[in-house]
């Protein structure tokens, strides 16, 4: 007698057309969650109460304008690499090397302020860092890209490599610039050649402005060019694009130069009008990995990307000084509250993509 499969106890199926205003309706149930269970482990660790919780975040972010300003700089910075990540994620290139890439246009920036920050006027010397910069992130960009299309070599492995190489050097010219001192300190600060102009009396302004227009070009690209379709027909079907006579060897590589030279910017940025240094540690800061949530979660939409860059500094910066005024949570916990709520919402994806069905019972 043949044997009859039995239906598993769980299944799933994938859900198709689910409209935008219920996928952020599951985000936003995500997100009060995520925030439920964030103050019960607070609760739990140090015994801090609800309100008091949001209240310490909530000044930790935008309490006064020092708080404000730091925010806004690593929102922006967040949102600038995230920005860089869209088209090769669209492309399903998974390009894990933002981090080596923003390093790398920070290093070039460097050595520019540093060897002709005597000899050429600040405008031609920020250009000339601008341009250079651009040319290093493109540069480290392209290499995995080269591979990718020429030999099909693994873009995660390759990209991720890349970025140990770029720290690498990084160190090295540290630790020759900075000679017998313990640290590097800001470059050029008796000159202050090669930082980027205070606009609106804020040192931070002129990097909100870039950014967001980078975002905005990125987006019009995306949705609006023919190299934006180009980009989507390969991230949809590599055999579509060839069929529809895309040359998918040329969209990776200019995809990836494009991705690699607005990392490299925000190295600029970050070098030139925020921290007037560099370190392996602190100039990328780990943004380069954090921004691939942000990309994934805003499904490429560089719009959208805008407020979840700011709702995870947020998280950071909110917890950051909760740590900084209790000594029963460090900066290690603090990481902890941050990933609970992404665990939350990006738990929320798995429920807008798919739909769990149970085992029916069935009458004898």
């Amino acid at each position: 007698m043949a044997k009859t499969a039995k239906e598993p106890l769980i299944r799933l199926s994938k859900k198709d057309g689910v409209s935008e205003v219920k996928a952020w309706a599951y985000r936003g149930v995500a997100v009060i969650f995520g925030f439920l269970f964030v103050t019960l482990f607070m609760y739990i660790v140090i015994g801090m109460e609800p309100v008091t919780l949001f209240e310490t975040m909530f000044e930790g972010a935008f309490g006064n304008s020092i708080y404000l300003s730091s925010t806004i700089v690593y929102a922006t910075k967040l949102l600038c690499i995230s920005v860089a990540l869209a088209p090769a994620f669209k492309m399903k290139f998974w390009n894990i090397g933002a981090e080596g890439q923003l390093l790398a246009g920070g290093l070039a920036t460097a050595i520019v302020m540093i060897y002709l920050g005597s000899s050429l006027p600040n405008w031609l010397l920020i250009t000339v860092m601008f341009v250079c910069s651009i040319l290093a992130g493109a540069i480290v960009g392209v290499i995995p890209a080269f591979f990718k299309a020429k030999f099909n070599t693994n873009e995660t492995l390759f990209t991720l490599m890349m970025n140990y190489i770029v720290i690498n050097l990084v160190d090295f010219y540290c630790n020759k610039w900075r000679g017998k001192a313990s640290s590097l300190g800001e470059l050029n600060m008796a000159t202050r050649a090669g930082y980027l102009p205070n606009i609106f009396d804020s040192e931070w302004a002129l990097n909100l402005i870039i950014v967001l227009i980078l975002t905005i070009l990125m987006f019009l690209y995306l949705k609006k060019t023919k190299h934006g379709y180009e980009v989507a027909v390969v991230g949809e079907s590599v055999n579509t694009a060839k069929y529809a006579g895309i040359n998918v060897k040329k969209v990776i590589i200019r995809t990836m130069i494009i991705s690699g030279a607005i990392c490299g910017i925000c190295g600029f940025i970050t070098v030139s009008g925020q921290d007037h240094s560099i370190s392996s540690l602190t100039t990328g800061g780990g943004y380069g990995f954090t921004a691939i949530i942000v990309a994934w979660l805003a499904k490429f939409n560089t719009i959208q990307m805008i407020f979840i860059s700011l709702f995870i500094v947020f998280l950071e910066k909110g917890t950051e000084l909760i740590s900084n005024t209790n000594d029963a949570f460090d900066a290690s916990a603090s990481k902890i509250v941050i990933g609970i709520v992404l665990f939350f919402i990006i738990s929320a994806e798995f429920f807008i993509n798919y739909k769990v069905h149970f085992r029916k019972k069935h009458e004898a």
